[in-house]
């Protein structure tokens, strides 16, 4: 098999949840750990950093990954789901693995395959460690899956776990309230290993505890340590985000820190970054202030993320992001207001959307402004919401818009009609932004 054979025979043998959703998701490790047991467990080859949460994970990944870089370790980056190609999910060093190597991994072990019958993810996660453990990476670092307890990757032994922050996601697999679902998050918690909460919440906070608890693990919630403040004179001259960050006696112990990664959401996973770096320091890490400082303000160059905040364009200003639920693009949409509020945008708001069928996307559309331009658009996936469903839920709370189906197309259109000082959003799903050609 070819490449693209490869991933055919992928999908149409293995449930895959970015296409089905809820019913692709195979709880338990058994699979893992059989498949794991069967390439000589590969996961125990290598040192790994664990990392869950609602949102903030996949940028915290990065940060993590970026740092280590540049502190000079070999880096491996296992992430999910991947925007343009499959090959992007398993990274050394910002570069993807090739895809000879994942034809190669499915053809040696196909008889395994097809008798064990993971899922897409449970399969893809031992491709991951596999690769990890054959290229003798230094460090891992894990994006969890969905959840954590149940996850696929929590099969590691991590030196670190990093918890980002609790919220309303996968409620069908996870559970319908913030602490159930802080119970599946604290899953990835390991006996005596240290766990950072990036994000404080009252109502999740003693779930860690208690876990971290049990498991005689230190556990460091961030705030507790470390604040950030945003250099706003830099903020509202350009499109940046620029940091200083101060310990918990008030001292100021990082000035001027610039981040690639723009949004002022980015100073919560920031704050956890930072907090992290304390504790790897503290296990054995050579990490400079200098590996600090590259690693954030280089931290797309370094790694390969898109689709975070990111810039399509400057005249009119178009940025597309992959925040999905409602906490996530409640916090897009504030950093919208602040653009407006800092002068870097003046014009129309014109929003591209798109869902997928298990969002409550009333209450979501529900955040946005009424005096905005609507296209509403379906990404290429069983799971994807009809575009004229969204319509209907959109004039039910009085929302106007058109419904242009492919995502570029809607681009096109909207860039037509927008005059220079507008502003163009595209996001909803993670699926619409990855069908974007300009990424």
């Amino acid at each position: 098999m070819n490449y693209e054979e490869t991933i055919d025979y992928l999908y149409a043998m293995l449930p895959v949840f970015h296409r089905e959703g809820a019913k692709a998701f195979k709880p338990g490790l058994r699979n893992t750990l059989t498949l794991c047991e069967q390439l000589g467990n590969p996961q125990t080859k290598f040192k790994s950093i664990h990392i869950a949460g609602t949102n903030g994970k996949g940028s915290t990944s990065h940060y993590i990954t970026s740092i280590l870089q540049s502190a000079g370790y070999k880096t491996g980056l296992y992430t999910s789901p991947h925007l343009k190609d499959y090959t992007e999910r398993f990274r050394i060093n910002g570069k993807s693995i090739e895809k000879a190597k994942v034809v190669a991994f499915v053809e040696e072990h196909k008889e395994l395959i097809e008798k064990l019958k993971p899922s897409f993810f449970e399969l893809s996660v031992a491709l991951a460690f596999d690769f990890f453990a054959k290229e003798n990476v230094d460090v891992a670092v894990i994006e969890v899956g969905l959840g954590g307890r149940l996850d696929s990757t929590n099969i590691i032994q991590p030196d670190l776990s990093i918890i980002t922050n609790i919220g309303f996601d996968h409620m069908d697999v996870l559970g319908n309230t913030l602490p159930k679902i802080a119970f599946e998050k604290a899953g990835i918690i390991k006996p005596n290993t240290p766990v950072v909460i990036s994000e404080w919440h009252e109502e999740t906070s003693q779930v860690f505890i208690d876990k971290a608890n049990e498991e005689n693990a230190p556990i460091f919630f961030a705030k507790d340590n470390y604040s950030l403040k945003e250099n706003t004179e830099t903020e509202s001259e350009s499109l940046s985000l620029v940091v200083d960050v101060y310990d918990k006696n008030g001292k100021r112990v990082f000035d001027e820190v610039k981040s690639q990664l723009i949004g002022k959401y980015q100073l919560k996973n920031l704050t956890g970054i930072f907090q992290s770096i304390e504790i790897l320091r503290s296990l054995g890490y050579e990490i400079s202030n200098e590996a600090i400082r590259k690693g954030i303000a280089e931290v797309v160059s370094l790694t390969g993320l898109k689709g975070r905040w990111q810039v399509l364009n400057q005249h009119p200003l178009t940025i597309c992001d992959t925040g999905h639920n409602e906490h996530g693009l409640k916090i897009v949409l504030d950093q919208i207001d602040r653009l407006y509020v800092n002068g870097l945008v003046k014009g129309h708001k014109h929003f591209i959307l798109g869902f997928v069928k298990d969002k409550n996307v009333e209450e979501i559309l529900k955040l946005f402004p009424k005096d905005a331009n609507y296209y509403f658009c379906q990404a290429n996936s069983p799971r994807a919401m009809a575009a004229e469903n969204l319509i209907k839920i959109a004039e039910s709370i009085h929302i106007s818009g058109y419904s242009i189906l492919n995502v570029n197309d809607a681009l096109k259109k909207v860039r037509e009609i927008a005059q220079k000082d507008d502003f163009i959003y595209i996001g909803g799903s993670t699926f619409v932004v990855a069908e974007l050609d300009e990424l």
